[in-house]
């Protein structure tokens, strides 16, 4: 049977998939409806051609480009598409000049910028004034949180828009449409079972290019029968999508959501919840020693007295990583995560270094009391230092009633253990030691 080459001329020259099913109106954009549905804000600001500045923010593959030429299309502004990974400032000023002699002229410039991200904080001071006088309308598409990545002068100046990723379903119509669209694929008389449709949509996870990429892939790898039909197989389907892309950014937002995840999951005690987030963290190239040290962390800030075997268990794990890495350490982190995730929790060492840096942080810094100095030389027992000092081993309880906080925070207790775990029995123990000493 006949298969199509990678290096055909029909294939050289027709544009990608996604490319030429682009949407050019609302009505046929799909996903985003919590946006662009019947009289929802963006599209009411569309339809009225009441576009201000704003930032488009979500994952690959939403849409946020092809909203932007849908925007473009509707308005009567002149539009320039400007990318951040190939302009620097020299190209912003050559655009915005332009820009600011049609305002002159009476006409607005929709300036979309893809990747904003990208630009520096400079580049990004650039458009700042065209903003503010009106000489643009900026439209900035990114994946990273702009709260983190635009200017916050900037920011105040755009509505940030939240593009979601596309459900399954909506990938499923776009693949409907790929097939059966002039535009698409229908002239290719493409043969493809819902399940190998179902695959590809779960395969893209939100992503429509990824989608349609894939389809286009799975269509051109595939036999052509004696009607000249294509048939798309479950094989040629998997071993399209053998390898899964998850989004996953070691320096972005999604980086800081996974390991926030991974630490409330633990925190709540669901091992299973840990274990998946932690290998979603892995299996998106995350340093496992990042994810190590995060488990030592844990150890004392979430399961602390309760049980401080966790502390040994995570230090050894980051040992283990350091010893073996990848892929051979994900079980230690895996035996690590659990272990963590079932251990009996307190934040009680958590909660006593915040009470004590906040009186460090707010208080007069207090003297060391004279009785727990230390007295060196002649002139320091001379001045009192020492004086005073108990030492415990000398007692037969192993324990005095000298004060070792200053006078002023004589009654603070910073230190209060809960009965989980181990640390009940650490809690008995300093009841009866508090008790001894006649301390409240």
């Amino acid at each position: 049977m006949e298969q199509f080459s990678l290096f055909d001329d029909r294939r050289e020259t027709m544009q990608p998939l996604a490319s030429r099913l682009r949407p050019e109106s609302l009505n046929e954009y799909a996903g985003q409806e919590h946006l662009v549905g019947p009289g929802k804000i963006l599209r009411t600001l569309i339809e009225r051609d009441q576009i201000t500045s704003m930032i488009f923010w979500g994952p690959p593959g939403v849409g946020k480009t092809t909203l932007a030429r849908i925007i473009a299309n509707a308005s009567r502004a002149e539009f320039v598409d400007f990318s951040a990974v190939t302009s620097g400032i020299k190209e912003i000023r050559a655009v915005m000049e332009q820009a600011e002699m049609s305002r002159r002229m009476g006409r607005r410039t929709l300036l979309f910028v893809d990747e904003i991200h990208r630009f520096n904080k400079a580049q990004q001071d650039a458009f700042l004034p065209y903003v503010e006088r009106g000489s643009i309308i900026l439209i900035g598409a990114t994946t990273e949180n702009p709260s983190f990545e635009v200017n916050s002068a900037l920011l105040s100046r755009c509505r940030v828009f939240v593009l979601k990723a596309l459900e399954e379903t909506d990938i499923l119509k776009l693949l409907h449409h790929a097939i059966e669209s002039e535009k698409g694929l229908k002239s290719m008389m493409v043969r493809v079972q819902e399940e190998e449709l179902e695959v590809i949509a779960r395969f893209a996870n939100g992503d429509a290019r990824t989608a349609l990429n894939t389809l286009e892939m799975a269509v051109f790898n595939s036999p052509i029968g004696a009607d000249a039909s294509i048939t798309v197989t479950k094989d040629v389907v998997f071993e399209c999508t053998n390898r899964r892309s998850l989004l996953y950014d070691k320096k972005g937002e999604e980086h800081y959501n996974l390991i926030s995840a991974l630490h409330k999951s633990m925190r709540n005690s669901d091992p299973d919840a840990a274990i998946y987030w932690m290998s979603r963290m892995l299996d998106g190239g995350e340093d496992p020693l990042y994810i190590a040290r995060r488990l030592v962390r844990f150890a004392s800030e979430d399961v602390g007295m309760a049980d401080s075997q966790a502390l040994q268990v995570a230090v050894n794990c980051y040992q283990a990583c350091q010893f073996l890495g990848v892929p051979e350490c994900d079980v230690h982190l895996t035996h690590a995560v659990v272990y963590l995730s079932m251990a009996p929790k307190s934040n009680a060492l958590y909660t006593a270094r915040l009470a004590v840096r906040d009186d460090i942080r707010n208080a007069p810094a207090e003297p060391v009391p004279l009785q727990i100095r230390n007295a060196p030389t002649q002139l320091m027992s001379d001045l009192n230092y020492g004086a005073g000092y108990q030492y415990a081993h000398d007692t037969e309880e192993k324990l005095t009633k000298m004060k070792c906080l200053p006078d002023s925070l004589a009654h603070k207790r910073y230190y209060l253990p809960t009965e989980q775990g181990k640390e009940k029995t650490v809690k008995e123990r300093l009841d009866d030691i508090r008790k001894w000493k006649n301390e409240p």
